[in-house]
Formats: structure tokens, sequence, C-alpha cells
């Protein structure tokens, strides 16, 4: 299974989908929503250029996850690879488990190419700081890594890609990538996946404490999406 994962992060790193989602929308995005943001002093408790370097961050991660991992999939059972794998030495959650380290691992260049940037930009945290806020956007990729999993078993191959654009664009807009929502709407989107993602983040980020029940969101979240990948997986195995 090893050698799985080792080739499974040289292809995602490979892909021109990978480039473009994962680093170069993330940065462009940043820069823009940084302008746009100019007359504003503060989001989220934290300077306009420390809130979208935590968005961005995410935003690479759960793109790398959900836009090319599950495209990936969905590409691989077209082609009857998946069906291959089935018939080697490899177990039955050897695959989903490669899939979920590999999108895990190559998550972390866009993580650091935003932090880079935004200390270009004049973010200033402590070694400390930097360090766990890193460990905690990547660790939190994870989740969404499974949920990418997840949406490549969703439906047929050929009718994927809305699927995942449509949860990709409105886990991003509820999440708080581009701004905040007030008012009771507001209070519904702080406990989406991709909100408490962000939330994560500006926790240690700030150094603020982290509640009980954001923390249960974000497990509960995780067993959720984990769960759904593997009886997702079994159930395309038991059809093929």
């Amino acid at each position: 299974m090893t050698t799985l994962i080792k080739l499974e992060i040289l292809r995602v790193l490979r892909n021109r989908r990978y480039l473009v989602f994962t680093l170069i929308l993330p940065t462009v995005l940043y820069l823009v929503m940084v302008n746009a943001y100019g007359k504003v002093d503060s989001l989220g408790g934290v300077s306009i250029k420390a809130y979208f370097m935590v968005a961005m961050a995410t935003l690479g991660t759960v793109s790398a996850s959900m836009t090319t991992n599950a495209n990936r999939i969905a590409l691989e059972r077209k082609s009857g690879w998946a069906r291959q794998l089935r018939l080697t030495a490899l177990p039955g959650y050897g695959y989903v488990a490669a899939k979920i380290a590999s999108t895990a691992a190559s998550t972390l260049p866009s993580i650091l190419v935003i932090f880079v940037l935004a200390y270009s930009e004049g973010v200033r945290l402590s070694a400390s700081e930097w360090l766990l806020l890193g460990l905690t956007l990547w660790i939190g990729g994870f989740v969404f890594a499974a949920l990418g999993v997840a949406l490549g078993y969703s439906a047929a191959p050929d009718s994927i890609q809305p699927i995942i654009m449509i949860v990709y664009t409105v886990m991003l807009i509820l999440g708080g990538t581009y701004g905040q929502f007030g008012g009771s709407f507001g209070a519904f989107a702080k406990w989406t996946p991709m909100a408490l993602y962000n939330q994560l983040g500006r926790v240690a980020q700030t150094g603020a404490s982290l509640d009980g029940g954001t923390m249960a969101a974000v497990l509960g979240y995780a067993v959720a999406f984990i769960s759904l990948a593997a009886f997702l997986y079994q159930r395309d195995r038991r059809e093929s």
C-alpha cells in the first residue's frame, strides 16, 4: 500500500487541475480579496490579510480534496483502473486509505504557498503559531479528503462533475471563504464543514480557546465523511 500512496502523490502533483485549483486559484483570490476589503480593518476578529490567509489556505486544501481527488476517482472508475486494483492483493480499505493519504500530503504545498504570500503581505506570527496553524490546517484537510473520496463514488462517473462543483461551491460560500454572514443565516452557516475548518484555523492563529461544540461538530463531520466514503466504496465494489 505504501507504493500505491507514493504513486498517488506523484500523480496528484503532476495533475494540471491540482496546479490550477490548489495553488494558482487560492493565490490569485488572496490578492483579490485583500484588495477588495482594503478599507476594512478586520474580519472575524483578525486583520483582513490574516483572515484571508486562513480562508485561502483552506480553499487550497479543499480544492485538492474535492475537485482534484474526486474527479480522479471518477476517471479511474470509468477507465477500469479501480476495478483492476481490486483484483490485486491490495486490501479492501487500501485504495480509500491511499487516496486520503495522498490527498493529505498534496495539500501541504497549497498551505505553504499561501503562508509565504501572506508573510510577504505583512502577516506576522511567531514560529510556534505558524507551526500550529499549519498543522491544524493540514490535519483538518483529512476530513475533506474523506469527503472527496465519497464524492468520487457518489454517482456514475459521467455524472459526478456537476455534483462535485455544486457541493464545492456551496461549501465555500457558506464557509466564509469570501466573507462572513450575519444574523440567523450566519448562525446556521458557522456550523457547515468549511466554516468549522476556517474556525479551527483562526483558533490556532489567535490562540483562542476551542469550545466543545466546535470540536464535536468537526469530529462528527469526520466520522460521517469517512463512513460515507467507506460505504460508497463498498457499494461500488459490489456493483462492479
